[in-house]
């Protein structure tokens, strides 16, 4: 099988070596972050094997859950997949790479899957923590035999760099792997692969109960002004404070998360109507808006909101994310229009 030839590390180009230490030089700035550090590991992955997808999968119980994605699988991320019958679980369960050189008559894979994802071809590499193998990294090709020897060497590289973020985030401790593989360091919120995980099961929820739900992107206001003038200690405790005042604004059966830098979203559910959600967003804006002081400089903390709900403005996880998205930046358009008005 292609997965037991080993391809030797030394006969890989200089310049996959540089790409590997420009990535790990790129991780230690990200700091404590994993979430971040497995979405960083899976842009560098695809750059470096020219792959179509690259994807990190952790387990969560029977389950593999995609917790990074790049390429083709972006609007997988927080997809659930069973461990058995697939070739990510046989990864896990072995800790051995696993290739396919084509899904279509490989009996290890989920033919139908991926058929749908356009999946011909794959590597996947165990991540080990500790002494057990809690995920896998994955890449993908829409073309049979797309992946050589050298693809499983340079992937096995590069789960070490993986192995050793999650050391120094978790220090093995396992429960704490799974909090950071699914929260962001600075706030402790939700991050982006867990804000997706809670969108496909609450548009699959609502399915099922022929009920709504809205999706909320918020934007902060102002942040680059705060950073320039305060410095960025500063500007984090305000994105801290404004993911601690949404939290409190909404219900326990809501859901917040930080996407990334300034930017959070929320899921608003069992909402009966759209002036329901907009009283609720101005409501949120009030709160956001209240005064609030840092080292004894007083900041003005403001955000612009868009609003998407299932089904009214699609049933399809990632248009509701795009039209909210739309929507909240037309609001912050607007906003600095009547201020320059």
């Amino acid at each position: 099988m292609l997965g037991d030839q080993l391809f030797p590390v030394q006969s890989l180009d200089a310049s996959i070596f540089l790409s590997i230490i420009n990535m790990q030089t790129e991780i230690a700035r990200c700091g404590m972050d994993l979430g971040e550090v497995l979405a960083l590991v899976c842009d560098r992955v695809q750059e470096i094997t020219d792959c179509s997808a690259a994807i990190i999968e952790i387990a969560d119980g029977t389950q593999m859950v995609y917790r990074a994605a790049s390429g083709t699988a972006v609007g997988l991320l927080g997809l659930r997949i069973p461990i058995e019958g697939s070739m990510s679980g046989l990864c896990v369960k072995s800790s051995e790479a696993k290739v396919c050189t084509d899904a279509f008559t490989d009996e290890r894979v989920d033919r139908v899957s991926c058929k749908v994802a356009g999946v011909r071809s794959m590597v996947v590499v165990p991540l080990v923590h500790g002494t057990h193998s809690v995920g896998v990294l994955k890449i993908a090709s829409g073309e049979p035999n797309f992946f050589t020897s050298k693809e499983v060497t340079i992937l096995q590289l590069v789960s070490g760099v993986i192995a050793a973020a999650m050391y120094y985030s978790t220090r093995y401790d396992s429960d704490r792997l799974y909090h950071s593989a699914t929260h962001d360091s600075l706030t402790d919120l939700p991050n982006r692969s867990y804000f997706f995980e809670r969108l496909r099961f609450s548009a699959t929820q609502a399915f099922r109960h022929h009920s709504k739900f809205s999706v909320l992107n918020l934007d902060m206001d102002g942040l680059k002004q705060i950073n320039d003038e305060l410095g960025h200690r500063c500007g984090d405790a305000a994105i801290c404070e404004l993911g601690r005042r949404i939290k409190l604004s909404i219900r326990q059966t809501d859901f917040v998360a930080r996407l990334g830098g300034d930017e959070f979203a929320v899921i608003l559910s069992s909402i009966d109507d759209l002036e329901a959600v907009q009283q609720k967003v101005v409501s949120l804006l009030q709160v956001i808006s209240r005064p609030f002081v840092f080292e004894e400089h007083e900041l003005s903390l403001a955000a612009s909101v868009g609003i998407a709900t299932y089904p009214d403005d699609g049933t399809d996880i990632t248009e509701l994310i795009e039209k909210s998205d739309a929507d909240m930046y037309r609001n912050k358009r607007a906003k600095r229009a009547s201020i320059v008005s």
